[in-house]
């Protein structure tokens, strides 16, 4: 018995099988698992990239999640197509934080993945067409297209489908392909491809038997005859004599002012020789660093207070009037998470402050300030990642967007998010919905590290955890060196219009004082929260005005392209001289954005410079760059702007800020209208007069006696807090409830309308009078779907685990009625 114990212990230890968890770039509920060899399962670890085959024929990429000996009841295991890396790309604080953000913000891991991951390293396969070798085929079988490709295949062994689309001179090739497949003359596989390409710097350098006395002397003699070569030699020896670092090939054409055809020429004969050294695409070139500013008595005294918070608070608010030095003290705290050899991550609202704040930081602390957005390149992106992987003292401190959370942090010591109120760290598209914010007091936990949240107007949210006691408060009442806030004055439209005190959508108060600024040789802001020339285009004849064929808002004029635009689907057209509708020339715009403001100060003050400052300007990788700098050497007189204006961005000439018009962002529909309002009007204000000199805040508005008016001029955050507290208490909306918006989309009007009902009353069952909707949005078709609304409030002793999965188990009962499979259900956590 004994003996045939041990067989059987034996035969299963045989018979042991290994298996790998892979999370896939896609939007499914559970992980795939593969089968993978002993050897296999010794090498993976979680968090490296494998090739995986899905479905039919597709091949992606996958990230190794779990590595065990269970296998999958449901279905057969596939084997694994590949191993991708040699060690994990992806750590363990990663994807512990990953499930979180898929639990929390409703979504899937692999959305998560896809998000996180540069592009670059997920792998795409390619199919590729070869010839079927087992089947011989007459010419006469095959119709002129397919016999074109069939004949192209006796040349290559393989063709992509580009190929093939380039041979027919055709977009639609597949159904060329499908009947070649049906006569077995192609056959089909998938090949996986590398995106990333490191950086190769090419060097130069003279062969051994050229470098003694009289092997040089030779050369030289052999060279007489040919002048440019003889002179491309000199001066690689005049530039190795000069430094003693590598020559580039670059260096040495310029030097020489030759050509690469002399250099190639000269390496065919076996003179010089090339190399090549892989290099960083992004390359601090900064001169020395310089030490950081002393800080003032209350800029110790906030230091002093925060250190003091964190001693038994995790996060810790600090509160600063604008201008009061809050970067300074940033500096100061993270040259003490330096010393201690941990790294900092740097967020900020705005890739627009990236490049004022990039030269501060780098002044401060060289190449060991790394920076992460989505302008930089997929290769730019992945050096960043593989930096922040390897701790490199190339990306210490990190300085980025919201996507920067994502980055693979080994030893992070501080988080510092920077205009915390800022709503441009919520992601509402595509899933993962998270807010960048939040995710970082989430990832702080799991490093043990510290959160340092800044704003001069923070969100009621933080503010009301600062007063539960949940995080600290440190606050900064005065500007730096005591200069004196910004005066600010309420400007009414409707005495000015009726006094016919007014030129074009400029006050008289606000052409004096903007005429003054100048002659002082001072800035000017203007801030309209609207782009384009106009948002509507109306006929005077019969009202037409042109809409979006797309989605249910009118066409926005584009003065600068002749455009009538969509800001949600980005259709376009040409500007119609005469009606579409009656065929009357008298057309009119209604309505101004940022073009109009533009074009009427250059018409009023034509001896200065005027820019502009939105989407529409900043689009090129160093379109932000180029204003800012611009502006800060005062080539540009007045800078019209919509909200990148108001995040942060620190001017020295700046005397006065113009408010447009302050009453569209208040008659907002959004219970975050007026907070937010107050925030906008408050940060554009805090642009002006940084220096000694006071500055000037006109606000122009039809209700000048507005709350939120009255507390933005007198700076009186405390006073909005209190007033908006009362408010969300009253009617049930955060931070003293939570909120979780379900959006319902389809191209049919009428199965939206059935299947939201549906939901809500399926909803209602288990929410009661807490479920809002369904209701439209104000714009209720986007790209020619119809979305529909369903809110749900949850209270504070309301379970939210509970809550959720209650939510899913309605959504897939949902899914499971035949007549609502095809419509889409979106899931927005916090969706504020």
């Amino acid at each position: 018995m004994k003996t045939s114990g041990f067989f059987m212990l034996r035969l299963n230890f045989d018979l042991m099988q290994y298996f790998i968890d892979v999370i896939l770039p896609i939007p499914l509920e559970k992980l795939f698992t593969y089968s993978i060899t002993e050897a296999e399962s010794s090498f993976l670890k979680p968090g490296m990239r494998v090739a995986v085959p899905f479905g039919k024929s597709k091949i992606y990429t996958g990230l190794v999640s779990a590595i065990h000996n269970n296998a999958p009841q449901v279905y057969e295991a596939k084997e694994i197509h590949q191993i991708l890396d040699q060690k994990p790309i992806v750590n363990a604080y990663q994807l512990r934080l990953w499930k979180w953000m898929a639990n929390y913000y409703m979504c899937t891991v692999g959305e998560v993945l896809r998000a996180s991951l540069p592009s670059a390293f997920l792998l795409e396969s390619e199919t590729l067409i070869s010839k079927d070798e087992s089947q011989i085929l007459n010419d006469e079988d095959l119709k002129d297209d397919e016999f074109l490709i069939y004949d192209a295949l006796h040349y290559q062994s393989s063709l992509k489908v580009q190929d093939i689309s380039n041979i027919l001179d055709k977009k639609n090739v597949l159904p060329v392909l499908n009947r070649l497949l049906k006569k077995k003359a192609i056959r089909l596989q998938e090949e996986v491809h590398e995106k990333y390409r490191p950086k190769l710097e090419r060097f130069i350098l003279l062969k051994e038997t050229y470098t003694s006395e009289d092997g040089l002397e030779q050369l030289l003699e052999s060279l007489s005859r040919a002048r440019k070569q003889k002179e491309v030699i000199l001066a690689l020896f005049s530039i190795s004599a000069a430094s003693k670092k590598p020559v580039k090939v670059s260096e040495l054409v310029n030097k020489s002012q030759s050509s690469s055809t002399i250099i190639k020429t000269l390496i065919d004969k076996g003179i010089l020789e090339d190399y090549y050294i892989q290099t960083d695409r992004v390359i601090y070139s900064g001169e020395d660093i310089e030490a950081s500013k002393t800080l003032n008595n209350e800029q110790e005294i906030a230091l002093k207070a925060i250190r003091e918070n964190f001693k038994s608070k995790d996060v810790v608010l600090l509160h600063g009037v604008t201008s009061s030095g809050k970067t300074e003290v940033y500096v100061k705290g993270i040259e003490e998470v330096l010393s201690r050899g941990q790294q900092v991550l740097y967020l900020l609202p705005e890739i627009a402050l990236t490049t004022q704040l990039i030269k501060r930081l780098q002044n401060y602390f060289g190449e060991k300030v790394a920076v992460y957005h989505s302008r930089y390149s997929l290769n730019e992106r992945v050096e960043v990642w593989n930096k922040v992987l390897e701790n490199s003292r190339k990306a210490q401190i990190v300085l980025g967007a919201r996507s920067s959370i994502l980055l693979p942090f080994t030893n992070l010591g501080l988080i510092i998010v920077d205009e915390e109120h800022e709503q441009s760290y919520k992601q509402f598209d595509p899933a993962p919905r998270y807010h960048a914010r939040d995710t970082a007091i989430v990832l702080s936990n799991f490093h043990k590290s510290k959160v340092l949240l800044g704003s001069a107007t923070p969100s009621l949210e933080s503010y009301y955890n600062c007063k539960q006691d949940k995080y600290g408060l440190v606050e900064m009442h005065t500007r730096f060196n005591n200069v004196l806030p910004p005066e600010v004055e309420l400007v009414d439209l409707k005495d000015a219009y009726k006094k016919k005190r007014m030129k074009g959508h400029f006050s008289n108060r606000l052409l004096e004082e903007m005429q003054l600024a100048l002659e002082e040789g001072q800035q000017i802001i203007l801030f309209q929260n609207r782009r384009g020339f106009s948002p509507i285009v109306e006929c005077l004849t019969c009202g037409h005005s042109p809409q979006c064929p797309n989605c249910d808002v009118s066409l926005t004029y584009h003065q600068y392209k002749k455009q009538l635009r969509c800001h949600y689907c980005s259709y376009n057209m040409a500007v119609q001289e005469q009606c579409q509708a009656c065929g009357s020339p008298d057309v009119d715009t209604k309505g101004f954005g940022t073009e109009q403001i533009e074009e009427e100060v250059k018409t009023l003050f034509p001896d200065h410079k005027v820019a502009r400052m939105d989407l529409d300007t900043t689009r090129g990788k160093y379109a932000y760059e180029k204003l800012i700098t611009s502006f800060e050497q005062q080539e540009i007189d007045i800078l019209v702007g919509t909200q990148m204006l108001t995040k942060g961005l620190d001017f020295r000439h700046i005397k006065l800020v113009g408010v447009m018009s302050a009453d569209s962002m208040l008659n907002f529909p959004d219970f975050r209208a007026h907070e937010r309002s107050y925030q906008l009007m408050s940060q554009v204000a805090g642009r002006a007069g940084r220096t000694d000199k006071r500055g000037l805040v006109l606000i122009q508005t039809y209700n000048p006696y507005h709350k939120i008016l009255q507390q933005v001029s007198t700076n009186d955050y405390t006073g909005m807090f209190n007033e908006q507290m009362d408010e969300r208490h009253n009617y049930k909306y955060p931070p003293i409830y939570k909120l979780i918006k379900i959006t319902l989309k389809h191209k049919d009007y009428n199965r939206v309308n059935i299947s939201a009902d549906w939901l809500a009353k399926s909803l209602r069952q288990i929410f009661t009078k807490n479920v809002l909707g369904p209701e439209f949005p104000p714009v209720s078709r986007i790209r020619n779907q119809y979305h529909k609304n369903i809110l749900i409030k949850i209270p504070k002793e309301q379970s939210l685990i509970k809550t959720k999965e209650a939510i899913l188990k309605i959504k897939n009962s949902f899914h499971s009625v035949k007549d609502f499979r095809a419509i889409r259900v979106v899931i927005n956590v916090d969706n504020y």
